[in-house]
């Protein structure tokens, strides 16, 4: 029981919480005015990404989607006048949660599975 529920806790899929703490840190900072209490939720959705990574898929990979999270992070304050803030935020969760889904989350499925 307890390896099941170990092999359970390494595949646990990490997507939904990069693009949503994407999503919920705007929405904070948008409900409450207050632009670093929206940065402490990405700052804790993207650490805790982070340590499931690095154990799941090693230290190379976890750089790059930190690096792909900030970077999109960016990207929605550039894109925000094109397509409205709600629209950069939820593109840019998309990319992150697809990104995260290929590199991290079915290669570590994958991974789990074999052993």
């Amino acid at each position: 029981m307890t390896a099941l529920a170990d092999r359970a806790r390494m595949t646990a899929m990490t997507w939904p919480v990069a693009s949503g703490s994407l999503v919920l840190g705007f929405g904070v900072a948008q409900a409450t005015g207050v632009r670093p209490l929206g940065g402490v939720v990405l700052a804790a959705g993207a650490g805790w990404c982070a340590l499931r990574w690095r154990r799941s898929v090693g230290s190379g990979r976890t750089a790059a989607l930190v690096a792909l999270y900030i970077a999109c992070f960016v990207a929605s304050h550039l894109i925000a006048d094109a397509v409205g803030t709600w629209g950069a935020v939820f593109l840019v969760a998309a990319v992150v949660g697809g990104a995260v889904l290929l590199i991290a989350d079915i290669p570590a499925s994958r991974a789990a599975t074999a052993a």
